[in-house]
């Protein structure tokens, strides 16, 4: 199947009981059984649930792989691979990736004796250069949130191979419909369902998809023991958003390609951040892993002023200021003070992420909408 059919079709099916095309909710916790240890394949809803069940197939399906895990947040998928180390173990990361993954790893994990290291992974000698037989983790989030630095997962697995580490990509920002990194030697791939996949503002989700074996039951075991799972009303409206993945990305894609090259001549604007640009430091590896660019854009304003940036962000009309991305509405944020307020300013500004920096999630409104709601903006 092609992309699009697959968004429709794969990994779901019509209820066997009554022949509903969509799955239905099953908003039940537990399950009659014949006798003791025997039933009809469920027995709690924290373990196993037919609505999740489905979505899980679908979110393997998309990436082309083979088992699917989801969790009631990003966070909580994201913590679930983080129960694969053990104390002594490291993990190399990026240096400039989503707050909330550097809040869990630097506050949570680093106090159990798990050594982290954040590095430019787009300079995939900076990762070999802190890699050794103590790594058992290399964590990739690309695009990167918020500077959108594209990392070479291929590269990125090769390294991983050399140290017998795994692979995690965050593909948050691209989706499937964008790049599957299994495809590319990741062993992991992580999602926060919440924004692209399910697309729609109205659920807090995650998921994780592997494709081998004995690593699905480890992190099922977790998924399961430790609870973090989504209950079947949020699951219903994922299935429901990823039917529409495939054209919902394709106007994010086109949106953001004409908001990016409208703020890239502004007079007032003095960078802009955006893969598709031919002089973005790492455009060919986006544009040889990458089916197309995505409507996620990061710029900075001429004098770099915190407060001019803040003036811009309260007076837009459709890039609403909110926390997440990737619904169809037009979101604007500021990630100094608010996704990135975790990281500490020393180190945000180490990583070029400036004060001023104004990120964007192109909706799927009409360009000229939101261009000109960027013209009075910025002014």
């Amino acid at each position: 199947m092609k992309f699009a059919t697959k968004a429709i079709h794969a990994g779901v099916h019509p209820d066997p009981h009554t022949g509903a095309i969509m799955t239905p909710i099953y908003q039940t916790s537990t399950y009659v059984q014949t006798s003791p240890g025997k039933n009809q394949g469920f027995e709690y809803s924290r373990t196993h649930n037919p609505t999740r069940s489905q979505l899980q197939d679908a979110l393997a399906a998309l990436d082309n792989g083979k088992h699917g895990l989801a969790f009631a947040s990003g966070m909580a998928a994201i913590d679930c691979v983080m129960k694969l180390l053990q104390p002594g173990d490291e993990v190399i990361s990026t240096n400039d990736l989503y707050g909330g993954s550097y809040r869990l790893f630097t506050k949570v994990y680093e106090v159990f004796g798990i050594k982290f290291h954040f590095v430019p992974m787009h300079d995939m000698e900076a990762v070999r250069a802190v890699a050794s037989e103590k790594t058992k983790l290399i964590w990739v989030e690309t695009p990167t949130n918020p500077l959108l630095n594209v990392i070479d997962i291929a590269a990125a697995a090769a390294v991983a191979k050399e140290c017998g580490a795994l692979l995690a990509v965050d593909n948050t920002f691209s989706t499937p419909y964008l790049q599957t990194p299994m495809d590319l030697g990741a062993d992991i791939v992580m999602y926060s369902l919440t924004k692209y996949m399910a697309g729609h503002s109205d659920t807090v989700m995650g998921a994780l998809v592997v494709n081998d074996d004995e690593l699905h039951q480890r992190l099922s075991f977790y998924q399961n023991a430790c609870g973090g799972t989504p209950g079947p009303q949020d699951c219903f409206l994922v299935l429901r958003g990823l039917k529409t993945l495939h054209i919902r990305m394709q106007r994010h894609c086109e949106n953001g390609r004409a908001v990016a090259e409208y703020l890239r001549q502004h007079p007032k604007v003095e960078k802009v951040y955006w893969p598709g640009f031919e002089n973005h430091p790492n455009h060919a590896v986006a544009a040889r892993q990458m089916r197309d660019f995505g409507g996620m854009i990061s710029f900075v304003l001429k004098g770099d002023q915190q407060a001019d940036a803040i003036a811009v962000l309260e007076k837009f009309k459709y890039f609403t200021l909110a926390e997440s991305l990737g619904g169809v509405e037009s979101l604007s944020g500021h990630p100094a003070t608010m996704t990135h307020a975790s990281i500490p300013a020393e180190q945000r500004r180490k990583s070029g992420l400036s004060d001023s920096l104004i990120r964007l999630s192109v909706g799927i409104e009409d360009a000229e909408d939101l261009i000109e709601d960027l013209a009075q903006a910025i002014g």
